[in-house]
């Protein structure tokens, strides 16, 4: 027998079907509340406790510290799989064969080369412009350079589309890096892995060889996978939303970069080194802050601990912990941030405040000090998770397509001024 909630409104019932999801998560479903109850709706700001579809793609138990992508733990992925495996298990729900797995590179490859005039529209920023602005633009971009709209009736058609963002998207973020740091735009190699070939277009000096660093690219490739999808984040909820109309790829997963951008969202992990910044200005004294941080009265914040989702720990930052610290011992980093943000992780580690409040280091504290290692400027953190949360939001995309959902409408509640009389304007 169907479970059933019971709503009372004014002395009246009304009865409304529970969902149950695969891992025993219950979902009142309200899809008839509005017509059943003659205009009646819910009111959840920032939809906190709404449920706005069903997805298969990723599970996520903020209070237990848990991450799965389609039913694999995180932990699992980051330690046996590689970041383009996990491209195609997050988008196709499984993971590939050998020769799937070739295939799928090959074809990525063959959609790296981005037309010449984007360089033109890549020239006409100036080299000050933001790069999640200039990354944003360059992807929706892409639809002038590919103007037909996707048939997702035709598996063929979404595979082409999908292969085509993945295969120009880190060209594009690359691309941005070099414009930023006056660097000659590259293409990297197709011999190379999909993120050692990034690492060549973001890194290779113009008059130099690249050589691959196993540690770093091993790093990166975990980074990646653990920010490849995050269930129904601000900037998933975006590209939902916004493909719900039907608009394409390209510009939903553009939308998805702007969403990204708010420093609530994508740029926590800048915050973050921001913070380190301004502590190091301050005289460095680690303690200090801590206590600041300890203080309800300090307006004060910590950067980079606990996690709005996470009640436990995030269990992406005990995987990447281990990452930042080889690529800190191989590239014997002398560094006064990184000191600072080494002080910092030790003291909340042990301090009993923070241990008895589950106030640990988090995925953004971890992945700024990897990208502050490798010399990437704070400004290209963000467009760092883009790329790795690249192919969740083309899951996304893909599932809320195949699955025919409506198109995204939220309803209010009206607070405003009741019926009135326009006064003349002489009159006012």
């Amino acid at each position: 027998m169907a479970k059933m909630a019971t709503l009372d409104i004014e002395g009246k019932k009304y009865e409304l079907p529970i969902v149950e999801g695969t891992e025993n998560e219950l979902g009142i479903n309200i899809k008839t509340l509005r017509s059943d109850t003659n205009g009646v709706v819910t009111l959840d700001p920032g939809y906190k406790n709404t449920g706005a579809c069903e997805s298969a793609i990723t599970f996520l138990n903020g209070e237990k510290g848990v991450l799965r992508y389609r039913g694999y733990s995180i932990e699992e992925l980051a330690e046996k799989a590689h970041f383009l495996e996990v491209c195609y298990l997050l988008i196709f729900g499984e993971l590939p064969t050998e020769n799937q797995l070739n295939k799928f590179h090959n074809d990525i490859k063959a959609q790296s080369h981005v037309d010449e005039d984007v360089k033109r529209i890549l020239d006409g920023f100036p080299k000050a412009a933001h790069p999640m602005g200039v990354l944003s633009s360059l992807t929706s971009a892409l639809v002038a350079f590919n103007p037909s709209s996707v048939n997702v009736d035709s598996e063929e058609d979404m595979y082409k589309a999908i292969v085509k963002i993945l295969g120009k998207f880190p060209v594009l973020t690359a691309w941005t890096y070099r414009k930023r740091m006056g660097l000659p735009l590259d293409y990297g190699g197709d011999s190379l892995g999909y993120v050692d070939n990034f690492l060549k277009m973001m890194f290779k000096k113009p008059n130099g060889e690249y050589a691959t660093n196993d540690i770093v690219l091993e790093a990166l490739d975990k980074l990646l996978i653990l920010h490849a999808d995050h269930e129904q984040n601000c900037s998933t909820s975006t590209v939902r939303i916004v493909g719900s109309s039907h608009a394409g790829l390209f510009v939903s997963i553009s939308a998805g970069i702007a969403a990204l951008w708010g420093p609530l969202h994508g740029g926590a992990n800048q915050a973050v080194i921001e913070m380190l910044e301004a502590i190091k200005a301050d005289g460095g004294d680690t303690k200090k802050f801590m206590a600041k941080a300890k203080d309800k009265n300090d307006p004060f914040r910590l950067m980079g601990f606990g996690h709005r989702v996470y009640k436990n720990f995030d269990p992406r930052a005990k995987i990447i912990k281990k990452a930042a610290d080889s690529v800190l011992e191989d590239l014997g980093i002398e560094d006064d941030i990184l000191d600072i943000a080494k002080a910092l992780e030790k003291e909340a580690l042990e301090d009993p405040y923070f241990v008895d409040r589950k106030l640990y280091p988090n995925v953004d504290f971890y992945s700024g000090i990897i990208y502050r290692a490798l010399g990437i400027p704070v400004e290209m953190f963000t467009p760092m998770f883009a790329l790795g949360r690249l192919p969740g939001w083309i899951a996304q995309w893909r599932e809320m397509r195949l699955n025919k959902e409506p198109i995204g409408r939220p309803r209010q509640i009206y607070v405003g001024e009741t019926l009135r009389e326009f006064t003349p304007i002489n009159e006012r």
